[in-house]
């Protein structure tokens, strides 16, 4: 079956689907996105997602490209040409085409906006919460506002790279004085030695997940107190569990880091508890 995208007011077939390219999305990373989990039909934390849209377009100076209402139309209709029922949608809007110039266009250019759709099997990540996966730890180099949910993803690309070279799943992040920020794509979090559950506050050095948002919900209802902190590398390692959070992997446990193994080497019960509990909890808009 063919897939499907949204790009500037048309659907069209995915294999067909282009920006010019003069996009400012492609000449300078001048853009922002986000993803959302689909799950049995339903778009998983759609106002959470939408509203770190409209944060990350305000924070770059980019005029949304249409009205909520519409734009959450077009996910719903990119996803059932794509029949998607297990999956995830991407939007991506770009400051739009212009003549290539650091500063913004002036006049101002409309926006770009593109909206794609894929199934993914339920099963590869039923397999990753049964084993758990490896990680590896990387010095944080990216610029400081990485709360906005820009698409210049470098540092993110390579540090996921070296994370494939060494057998690991993941990268994490380590700022200059030692201290865990985030995965590559994650946001991570541990329960401590005294059995705290705790992660990084949500300042400019790591994204404000919605996953994350979402479970710190999730852990309230579950009577599981949370401490927002800063944590080092040598807590992590000494940690009862780890585990990263983010749309498409809810809440994956991480069973080795840099090689050594995490508490007893499996997957430990409060990753299992907050993720049998996060549908119950997330908001579901039907397709």
């Amino acid at each position: 079956m063919p897939r499907f995208a949204y790009v500037n007011g048309r659907y069209v077939r995915h294999a067909d689907a282009a920006v010019h390219i003069d996009d400012r999305g492609l000449v300078f990373a001048d853009a922002v996105y986000e993803v959302c989990q689909v799950q049995q039909g339903f778009i998983v934390d759609i106002t959470r997602h939408l509203d770190r849209l409209d944060r990350s377009l305000g924070e770059i100076r980019i005029r949304p490209p249409m009205p909520r209402a519409v734009l959450t139309g077009v996910m719903r209709e990119v996803l059932r040409r794509n029949r998607v029922v297990n999956g995830m949608v991407y939007l991506q809007v770009t400051r739009g085409r212009a003549k290539r110039d650091h500063v913004f266009p002036s006049p101002e250019v409309r926006a770009s906006l593109i909206v794609t759709a894929k199934a993914m099997n339920p099963a590869v990540n039923a397999a990753k919460y049964a084993a758990g996966i490896k990680a590896v730890t990387v010095a944080d180099n990216r610029w400081g506002r990485v709360d906005i949910k820009t698409v210049g993803l470098l540092p993110n690309v390579l540090a996921r790279q070296q994370a494939k070279e060494a057998g690991a799943q993941e990268a994490i992040f380590v700022d200059a004085d030692g201290y865990v920020t985030e995965g590559g794509a994650t946001n991570l979090w541990i329960v401590d030695r005294a059995g705290k559950l705790a992660t990084r506050p949500a300042d400019h050095a790591i994204l404000r997940g919605v996953t994350r948002t979402t479970l710190l919900d999730v852990a309230k209802k579950l009577g599981i107190d949370v401490e927002e902190r800063r944590f080092s590398v040598a807590d992590m390692l000494e940690a009862r569990e780890v585990f990263i959070t983010g749309a498409t992997t809810i809440c994956l446990p991480v069973v080795s880091i840099d090689g050594q193994t995490i508490a007893n080497g499996h997957p430990g019960m409060t990753a299992q508890k907050i993720r049998d509990a996060f549908f119950a909890v997330a908001e579901k808009t039907a397709i």
